[in-house]
């Protein structure tokens, strides 16, 4: 072979000690790591696609259905559910807000009645009704003020 040199003379580094740089720059960097899709790491994402696959494996797809059993289906659901409701009691509050309902509908009623029966009345007797009901709360705002001037 040829003549030997120091290692002081040589410019090539051996290769451990190339290697042995490598693993400490590495050591000094900060390594990047896959970040978790929250999406797939959601419980509710994971039960999902269980249900999904086990309903695969035993042959059950979720839309083999057709639709009009489907909404014959709902439709039953509705039923049962309403069904259900009627036969439990109605609270307290239930049955004020069910009263106050009726009370409104009642008053709303008899407003639209005096609606209806205004547009069958003259347009003057409306004027002369409505300056009657003004009169009447006038006088007694005065006969307040002439018992005040009188002190």
């Amino acid at each position: 072979m040829g003549p030997r040199l120091q290692p002081t003379q040589c410019w090539i580094s051996p290769p451990h000690q190339v290697i042995e740089n490598q693993q400490q720059e590495e050591d000094d960097l900060i390594k990047p790591q896959k970040l978790i899709n929250p999406i797939l790491a959601s419980v509710q994402r994971r039960a999902l696609h269980q249900e999904l696959l086990f309903c695969h494996r035993r042959g059950m797809l979720p839309r083999k259905k057709s639709e009009l059993q489907r909404v014959l289906e709902s439709k039953n659901r509705e039923q049962l559910k309403k069904t259900e409701l009627s036969l439990q009691p109605r609270s307290d509050l239930e049955v004020k807000l069910r009263r106050r309902q009726q009370r409104i509908q009642h008053s709303e009623l008899e407003e639209k009645k005096w609606r209806e029966s205004l547009k069958n009345v003259p347009e003057f007797v409306r004027v002369r009704q409505s300056l009657n009901t003004k009169n009447r709360a006038e006088p007694e705002e005065e006969g307040d003020r002439i018992s005040t001037g009188a002190e």
